[in-house]
């Protein structure tokens, strides 16, 4: 209903966020979960509300769920054990496929920092993660039954990222979740906190917990969500059965006298596109709408964050989803008239200055010293909206500063 009310056409990347401000917790809602139930556990005098936004990482582990690169980086073979005996012989990757496309589990192991109890210390714990639930060792990296102590049953908790981890909770790293009880009001003594080394182990452990707490369920979520915006009237380019009526962006060639014709040739394709991205290393155009200033062109668009600071970049771009090709582009606190675009690339986001540049006589911006140069900002991400260039990563995902 919010995705119809507020035009939004990709149904898939927009969210229910549950967030509680004075713990720093916050957690999506599942697609299948129902509203009245979740808020049936708030506390009547809490501040906990619910946030309509953007998450492009909600079913990025179902995409590319084949390609080795993309299951390496939500779960790493460090973190993989086979425990169940239909497992026996599968790498890790075999194993993370199987979990994705037939619900069996494999085992997820690793050590966490872990809050104790009414005290602001922490101790470094080895968790075991299987589908019958949560343990951790009493010696080490032990897996022995005599050392494994019962931490929590899955079908019983809910998992939430916490914001502000170091300052509330003196965590030794920002990259912390914790779980509690479901059918449980929030109460700090009910939340078990854990703290990763890393984004890539909190962001394999929260992923996991969420994989076989539901299963086949969150697949089936996936796809009802991709169905959805074709119902709305919206397109899915990911989609390779989308009717070519929808398609929007295909490979043109306007050098012919009748107009442009759409090339049907992949190789063809490919050297149009080399020859465009060459042509915008000399092309600048003036500026747009009407004569707007090309300091000011950006102000209207989505992607455009002013008055943001490298680590409040960080956190909206953490808060939509660490997908790769997510941005944004704000200004430079340190560089007058300098902007900055924030890439997400691999769970980490990169900064990369954007300068004034003269090109005879014009004013542009550039990247990269001069050698590709735009008329205004919206140029620029147009341009690397199809290629890289200097970019580990194309520009895909806009991260919007719209909630509801």
């Amino acid at each position: 209903m919010l995705v119809q009310t507020a035009h939004c056409s990709d149904e898939e990347n927009w969210a229910l966020l549950e967030f509680h401000p004075t713990l720093g917790l916050e957690r999506c809602l599942e697609d299948h979960e129902v509203v009245l139930e979740v808020q049936a556990n708030w506390s009547l005098k809490c501040d906990t509300r619910l946030v309509f936004c953007k998450n492009y990482a909600k079913y990025e582990f179902f995409r590319k769920p084949m390609v080795f690169s993309s299951v390496q980086l939500f779960f790493p073979e460090s973190m993989i054990s086979d425990s169940a005996d239909v497992s026996r012989g599968m790498t890790s990757t075999e194993l993370i496929q199987n979990l994705l496309q037939s619900g069996t589990c494999p085992e997820i192991q690793g050590f966490l920092h872990v809050k104790e109890p009414s005290r602001k210390a922490w101790k470094k714990v080895y968790f075991f993660l299987r589908r019958s639930g949560l343990y951790c060792s009493t010696k080490g990296s032990s897996k022995e039954p005599r050392h494994l102590q019962y931490v929590a049953d899955l079908e019983d908790l809910n998992v939430y990222n916490v914001v502000n981890s170091r300052k509330l909770y003196s965590a030794p790293a920002d990259f912390t979740f914790c779980i509690k009880p479901s059918k449980n009001p929030v109460r700090v003594q009910d939340l078990k906190i854990l703290c990763a080394e890393n984004e890539q182990t909190r962001t394999c452990w929260t992923s996991s917990f969420r994989l076989f707490k539901y299963g086949k369920q969150l697949h089936c979520n996936y796809q009802l969500s991709k169905s959805a915006p074709r119902s709305l009237g919206g397109t899915d380019l990911g989609d390779s059965n989308v009717s070519s009526g929808h398609v929007t962006l295909v490979a043109m060639d306007f050098s012919g006298k009748a107009g442009g014709r759409v090339i049907q040739n992949p190789r063809e394709a490919q050297s149009a596109e080399r020859e465009e991205g060459q042509a915008w290393r000399v092309r600048v155009g003036t500026g747009r709408g009407g004569g707007l200033s090309w300091l000011a062109i950006h102000k209207t668009q989505p992607w455009f964050h002013s008055g943001v600071s490298r680590k409040e970049a960080e956190r909206l771009i953490e808060k939509q989803g660490l997908v790769d090709g997510m941005f944004l582009i704000r200004e430079s606190q340190q560089h007058v008239q300098c902007f900055v675009l924030s890439l997400c690339y691999k769970l980490k986001t990169k900064h990369y200055l954007v300068i004034p540049y003269d090109n005879a006589g014009r004013k542009c911006l550039t990247m990269d010293e001069g050698v590709t140069v735009f008329a205004d900002l919206l140029q620029l991400v147009e341009f690397h909206q199809i290629n890289k260039s200097i970019l580990p990563v194309c520009l895909k995902h806009p991260c919007v500063c719209i909630a509801l």
